[in-house]
């Protein structure tokens, strides 16, 4: 399960995290285990010694650390591999993680022929095993996913299971002893051997900023091309989230900014001073915005990751003393225990992405409603969504879903919403802009 929940992590920079990704994951992983069930079954009735054990967990635990070495074939040329996107996925996943699930599902029927002395305790052995290695996978499941992923990152966890690995194999197949010794020795070296190479490689350290409960975090600076200005870009998993100037707090990269920065100095004309919540922080950019162009404005940000807040005051300038004020929350929480705000709001930012689309529960509508319930009567909501231009699918349900809440919807776009047939939105209430 550790093996498991760190391949949704490490595959999420190159693939995505979504229903595809999880879907190869599991997928893959039970067919491995499903192979080295009956291969280990088949090992077992020929050579039920401890030292088939351990030669198996040492194996594993190589096996394991070839996942390292595999990541950078991920991440390089295979990635962009021409074929379907469901089929490059599962072809992926099943390169770095189908060999190390079907070594470890060699071990369990292994394990039982050594352990079963008697038929007529069948049942009972094989349920006592069966029942510590699900409780070993539930202890590896919660101290992966809450604790050891924050704090020391996907390598070093596949690092620290292949170790692990290694000492059950000397432990459990008896290497240790002197009758064994060859065989240990090989073994150890080919370990430490692999090892060596992959610290070379550097396949140890972790390329990102921060490896957090909720992305793979980093960074890096590019120049725009306008008068020598550069900027900093962060990216979660796979997505490019913001353009962040170190010098100008003024700069708007996207285009949606853009957009946002002309409605909110319409509104600023009735309303100097301005309530504004973001809903997804990234790289604060729209926030930063504001706080420089309408200094008498009060802004809060939703951001659910705090290393993505903290990553914006260590990395991408973010001051100390901003009156930028942050809540490390998921967004729908927020309005669940805010029932009663400090104040409505005159305009409410959406910009939350899960991979490359908007988390499905904020686009309901008893989330809608709340958000609708916390802002004044003449408030303005702008939400940034991504869709297939030719289609739509997403953005003529969720436009159908604001309108039951809100008395007008606006559709703006940028260069490509002729493709998603504007005919077809232009009824009602809703407007489309270019």
């Amino acid at each position: 399960m550790t093996i498991e929940l760190v391949a949704s992590r490490i595959l999420a920079p190159f693939l995505g995290v979504s229903l595809y990704t999880w879907t190869s994951i599991i997928g893959v992983i039970l067919a491995g285990m499903s192979l080295g069930n009956y291969l280990g079954g088949r090992i077992a009735d020929r050579s039920p010694r401890p030292q088939t054990l351990g030669t198996l967990f040492v194996l594993s635990g190589l096996a394991s650390l070839s996942i390292l070495a595999l990541i950078g074939f991920v991440g390089g040329k295979a990635v962009n591999l021409q074929i379907p996107l469901m089929a490059k996925i599962a072809f992926l996943t099943a390169i770095v993680f189908f060999l190390p699930s079907l070594l470890l599902g060699t071990i369990s029927p292994v394990v039982v022929k050594l352990t079963l002395k008697d038929l007529r305790d069948a049942g009972s052995t094989v349920g006592k095993i069966y029942a510590w290695s699900t409780a070993g996978s539930i202890v590896g499941t919660f101290a992966t996913g809450f604790v050891l992923i924050s704090w020391f990152g996907t390598r070093m966890i596949v690092a620290g299971v292949a170790v692990v690995l290694l000492l059950m194999g000397v432990v459990f197949g008896e290497l240790w002893r002197r009758e064994r010794a060859t065989t240990s020795a090989f073994l150890l070296l080919l370990f430490l051997a692999f090892g060596y190479h992959l610290s070379t490689q550097n396949a140890f350290a972790s390329p990102y900023w921060k490896e957090s409960n909720y992305y793979s975090i980093r960074f890096f600076d590019q120049d725009t091309g306008q008068d020598g200005n550069r900027v900093r870009v962060l990216v979660l998993d796979h997505l490019v989230h913001s353009f962040v100037s170190m010098d100008d707090p003024t700069h708007l990269e996207y285009a949606y900014e853009k957009v946002y920065a002309d409605i909110v100095r319409y509104l600023s004309e009735t309303r100097p001073q301005m309530n504004a919540l973001f809903i997804g922080g990234g790289g604060y950019t729209f926030p930063r915005y504001m706080e420089r162009v309408y200094p008498s404005s009060n802004l809060e940000v939703i951001e659910i990751d705090p290393e993505v807040t903290r990553v914006n005051y260590e990395e991408l300038g973010l001051p100390r003393d901003t009156r930028i004020v942050t809540y490390n929350m998921d967004g729908r929480i927020f309005f669940d225990e805010t029932s009663a705000p400090r104040w409505k709001y005159d305009l409410i930012l959406g910009d939350a992405f899960n991979d490359l689309s908007i988390p499905y529960h904020l686009t309901t509508l008893e989330f809608t409603r709340k958000l609708k319930a916390s802002m004044k009567p003449d408030g303005f909501y702008l939400v940034n969504i991504i869709d297939n231009p030719q289609r739509g699918a997403f953005l003529r349900p969720y436009v159908n879903t604001l309108k039951q809440v809100f008395p007008h919807v606006t559709v703006a776009a940028v260069g490509w919403l002729e493709g998603l047939g504007t005919e077809h939105l232009d009824r009602g209430r809703i407007r489309a802009v270019h």
